[in-house]
């Protein structure tokens, strides 16, 4: 592990003790706001837009929502971001104040955040996202938050701490998912030559080939990279447009995917090729799949917590239809996470009407779950950084204030953890047993959270 993300991490404890921080949250009365419609979501004064902020501004009603995103991919995973700086430059040019970053299995790029995020006077929270598999829905073909693959469940890890060093259960369970996907990737990448070459187009490539794409897009270390379909896919399509000229590529592409009627793509369409490569050819039921192994849902939660995170649902809703039979009604969804362990829910909410997110979002805070949101930013389209609904709908701000409030949360979680102290939840992901309800655990969380915030924010 890096040894910035070692002193990142330092960096954070070091802002103050819990006791000191918790005083300073009491002194300012600190609530959550949102801000007037004159005032709108502006840039904090004293900042020019695209420079370092200014101080966190106080008022007499405390402590104002700043712009915030809990969840987004930094490369070397598949994300639309060419580097760290583009990532946070962006966010410091659209006033988001608070970041989260939810990779893949390797969190050295957190080193590398934190150092541009501190430039750029954005608070960092760390996370992760783990896939796995659970079997009793597999054999009754339940579709959690995956509406293609029954069974199978995204879960996501919010500030997460003990990345720098790792635990030895923590080793070993990123060592069976990275042996898993890697093993995986190898012999997707073969088959996809090979599928090709039988169809007319002859792209040797190589997970060696393909990890040197990754490495040379976004300036990173090799021994950082663990394949994604997506890098494959990118891959195979910038290597077939560097040999098929332009005037020849639909006739090919539409012979290689084994279409019978005319593509939907044009010929320099580079991220609809990628994605009719992994569709026509890498699904399942198609030339080059191969099975995933995942592991199982207690390995996934497990992990969380040994890094130190708090669990989270990442909520799908309305952002496929039919909604997934694991989702819906949401009565049912929250008796579902809760028996799992979850305290804590995330959503994407571009994938998301306004209506159907309000509803979701108000029935899963009022059973007590803490909520966060993010654009996770892992195809190639470069959304804005903060969090919209559906064809860039604005999110109500009912439940911006819950998304603000979910990240104050994981702050503070993240906070004590660092000053091995009981977090949000504990080390068996158990509510924290020093609040009498939910309601006390997410609301003195919350005002710790906005300390911490504005402690780091006003520190030079």
């Amino acid at each position: 592990m890096s040894q910035r993300s070692a002193e990142a991490l330092a960096f954070l404890k070091g802002l103050g003790t819990p006791k000191d921080l918790a005083a300073r949250a009491g002194e300012l009365g600190i609530e959550t706001r949102p801000l007037t419609p004159s005032e709108g979501e502006r840039v904090p004064s004293g900042r020019v837009r695209g420079s370092v902020p200014g101080p966190v501004p106080f008022d007499g009603a405390g402590f104002r929502r700043l712009k915030s995103n809990s969840h987004i991919h930094l490369p070397p995973n598949f994300s639309a971001f060419q580097t760290v700086a583009q990532a946070i430059e962006l966010s410091a040019a659209q006033g988001i104040r608070v970041l989260g970053v939810s990779n893949y299995y390797d969190y050295d790029v957190y080193g590398d955040f934190v150092e541009g995020a501190r430039q750029a006077g954005i608070f960092p929270l760390f996370g992760l996202e783990i896939i796995c598999l659970i079997d009793d829905l597999v054999k009754q073909s339940v579709k959690i938050n995956d509406p293609g693959n029954p069974g199978k469940m995204y879960v996501c890890g919010k500030g997460i701490t003990r990345f720098a060093p790792f635990s030895a259960e923590a080793n070993r369970l990123l060592g069976i998912i990275r042996h898993n996907d890697t093993t995986r990737i190898r012999e997707v990448i073969s088959k996809l030559a090979e599928v090709f070459a039988e169809r007319g187009l002859p792209i040797a490539l190589t997970e060696a080939d393909v990890i040197d794409m990754v490495a040379g897009r976004h300036g990173c270390a090799r021994q950082r990279i663990y394949l994604q379909e997506r890098h494959v896919c990118q891959a195979f399509q910038e290597a077939i447009f560097a040999t098929v000229p332009a005037s020849e590529r639909i006739e090919k592409l539409t012979r290689a995917f084994g279409l019978t009627s005319a593509p939907k793509f044009g010929p320099e369409d580079a991220v609809r090729i990628q994605n009719e490569i992994r569709a026509q050819l890498m699904k399942a039921g198609k030339p080059a799949y191969v099975a995933e192994t995942f592991v199982n849902f207690e390995q996934a939660y497990r992990l969380i917590l040994e890094l130190g995170g708090i669990p989270a649902y990442p909520t799908l809703a309305d952002g496929t239809s039919p909604i997934c039979p694991f989702e819906s009604p949401v009565e049912k969804l929250i008796a579902d996470i809760r028996a799992r362990g979850f305290e804590c829910a995330e959503f994407i909410p571009i994938r998301n009407t306004p209506e159907v997110l309000t509803h979701y979002v108000r029935a899963m805070r009022s059973a007590g779950l803490v909520i966060t949101a993010g654009t996770e930013h892992n195809t190639l389209d470069l959304l804005p950084i903060e969090p919209a609904c559906v064809k860039g709908a604005p999110v109500p701000d009912e439940v911006k204030d819950i998304f603000w409030e979910g990240a104050c949360v994981v702050a503070a979680h993240q906070f004590l953890t660092l000053h091995s102290e009981c977090g949000f939840v504990d080390a068996q992901g158990k509510p924290n047993p020093n609040y009498p309800n939910a309601t006390a655990r997410i609301a003195a969380f919350k005002s710790l959270g906005e300390a911490v915030i504005q402690r780091y924010l006003n520190s030079k």
